[in-house]
Parts: structure tokens; C-alpha cells; sequence
């Protein structure tokens, strides 16, 4: 991923049809809306997308369709890691990157088991790169089924060999972001923070972006922030959208991603609220707090000129 510049990449939803299949016309509605957001890139086939919720085919397809329609606009990453047999593990890696993505993505959590030590886990690393000889890679810190979290001293072996380009963080601890920039300094790797609670502090601290689920309500807005973070002419919007994300941060976790997919209706997006996973019910309670989000993103809109 190229980070001589800011940008935000998306951890993409997956648009279904009211009966539960891959919707691949709103899929294209989706990409397109991301795209002319301006984002850096796209992240398919990850937690937001229902990963676990899709099966090893259609994980496949959705990928490459994703590939198919950006048509090299932005680069594409997908996750390629879903337990098993590192050995298992390495040959569905292949087929994810035989789709066209930019780099596979390997979910921390399913490399090794939750009572594994730091020692193990790296090892199952080291042999799936072995495996899979000059397949560009990334890491998810991905809270399913459970988080494990990389040290500093972890990231930084593995980017030291050339092959991770990319980190989607989620320690949520501004220290730990610090201490991961230091030691993972290579000009081919981008640490991309999930966490909003402190994105202006971390893309100030260095992260090459941002990759968060609040870009799926409103990506021109994170898009906006990662390109103004810094500029002084544009404090005050930036400050008013830290403090926008922080308000409605509960908002916008809770039953997403339908509330998302809600949001992005009300904004006039052809595409349905359905999902496969059981994230709650959204009642009509929860509908009023998404619209009153739009609602207060429109203002925040206004004021900023997005």
C-alpha cells in the first residue's frame, strides 16, 4: 500500500437480497460509492463483510467480484486465514490471491489457539510464509473468535521480511500504536487504525491511515479526516469530527452492520438492511437513533464542506 499519503481503507459490507445471497448488483452500488469517496483502498471479505458467515466459495467469489469491478482503481486485500492446518491455511491463501488481490490477509486470531504463547503463534507464521512464497500479506487483529493482539516486537519480525504490507490494529491503546510504528519502520508496510477513538492522535503518530467501521456510514468523512488531520486551516473540522466519532461511537457499533446498511439507505443507496449474522434485533428505536445520526452527520456536513 502506498502511504506517501493518508488514506482510508474500508472494511467492506457484504450486500445481500431479502433471501440471504450475495447481492452482486448492490455489491457494485457499494464499491462504486466507496470509490468515488476517494478511499485508498478496499479491504473484501473481512468481519464487516460477514466473513464467517459466508462459505469457502462464495468468500472466493465475493473477493474476486470485488477485484473485477475496481477495475486497479485502489489496490484490494482479503482475508485468507480461517483456521485449521497452517497447511490447510496456506493453500486457501493462494486461492484468495489467485482472485487478483494486492495481499492476503491473516487473521491473528485463527493462526494459532487462544492458549497458545507468543512463541508458537510466531512459528505458525514463519511456516505459512514458508508456504506461501511471495504472496504479499497483512495482518487483522480481528476480535473473533477471540483477540490476540501483536506486540511491537512481533510485528516488527514479521515485517522485517519483506512480506507484510499492510496492519489493520486494533489494540486501541495509542502507546501500543506508537510502539508498533517504531518497530515495524519500512517504507512498504501501513499500520491502518481501527480504533477512532484516538484517529487524529494515531495518523499524527504515523499510521498510514485509518480502517474503520465508521467509514461505512459516511466514507467521505474519514476520507476527509485523513487527508486534513494535520492541516492547521482545517483544525477546527478536524477537531469536530474527532469529537462526532466519539459521540456516536456506540451508536454506530450497535446491531451493525445492519445499522450501517440502514444508514446507507437513508442516504439513498440501494441496498437491502439484511444479514446473516445474529448481531440483534433492529428495532424501531434503533432505526431513530441511525436516522438521528444521519441526521447530525448532515449538520456536521455543512459545516465542514464535505
Amino acid at each position: 500500500m502506498d502511504k506517501s499519503q493518508k488514506g482510508f481503507i474500508p472494511v467492506m459490507l457484504t450486500p445481500f437480497s431479502d433471501d440471504g445471497k450475495i447481492d452482486y448488483t448492490s455489491l457494485g452500488r457499494l464499491t462504486d460509492r466507496y470509490l468515488q469517496s476517494g478511499v485508498k483502498g478496499l479491504f473484501a471479505n473481512c468481519l464487516s463483510s460477514e466473513m464467517f458467515e459466508l462459505s469457502a466459495e462464495e468468500k472466493i467469489e465475493l473477493t474476486r467480484r470485488v477485484v473485477e469491478m475496481t477495475g486497479g482503481a485502489v489496490p484490494v486485500v482479503a482475508t485468507g486465514t480461517f483456521g485449521g492446518p497452517i497447511g490447510k491455511q496456506a493453500e486457501y491463501v493462494k486461492r484468495i490471491y489467485d482472485t487478483g488481490v494486492h495481499a492476503v490477509i491473516l487473521i491473528t486470531s485463527l493462526l494459532a489457539e487462544e492458549k497458545d504463547p507468543e512463541a508458537v503463534f510466531n512459528e505458525k507464521v514463519f511456516e505459512l510464509f514458508d508456504l506461501t512464497p511471495s504472496i504479499p500479506v497483512g495482518f487483522y487483529e480481528c476480535p473473533v473468535p477471540y483477540k490476540r493482539i501483536l506486540s511491537s516486537r512481533q510485528l516488527g519480525s514479521f515485517v522485517a521480511t519483506g512480506r507484510v504490507i499492510y496492519h489493520k490494529d486494533t489494540c486501541l491503546d495509542l502507546e501500543q500504536v506508537k510502539a508498533k510504528l517504531a518497530a515495524a519502520d519500512n517504507n512498504c508496510f501501513g499500520l491502518y487504525d481501527a480504533y477512532m477513538g484516538h484517529a487524529v492522535k494515531s495518523l499524527r503518530a504515523g499510521a498510514a491511515g485509518l480502517s474503520c467501521i465508521q467509514g461505512n456510514y459516511f466514507p467521505e468523512l474519514i476520507v476527509w479526516l485523513c487527508k486534513n488531520f494535520d492541516n492547521e486551516a482545517m483544525k477546527d473540522g478536524v477537531d469536530a469530527i474527532q469529537d462526532f466519532l466519539n459521540l456516536h461511537m456506540d451508536v454506530m457499533h450497535n446491531i451493525y452492520p445492519t445499522a450501517a446498511k440502514y444508514s446507507l439507505q437513508q442516504q439513498g443507496l440501494d441496498i437491502s438492511t439484511f444479514t446473516r449474522r445474529k448481531v440483534g434485533e433492529f428495532s424501531a428505536d434503533r432505526m431513530k437513533e441511525v436516522r438521528q445520526l444521519y441526521a447530525s452527520y448532515h449538520i456536521l456536513q455543512q459545516r465542514i464542506g464535505i
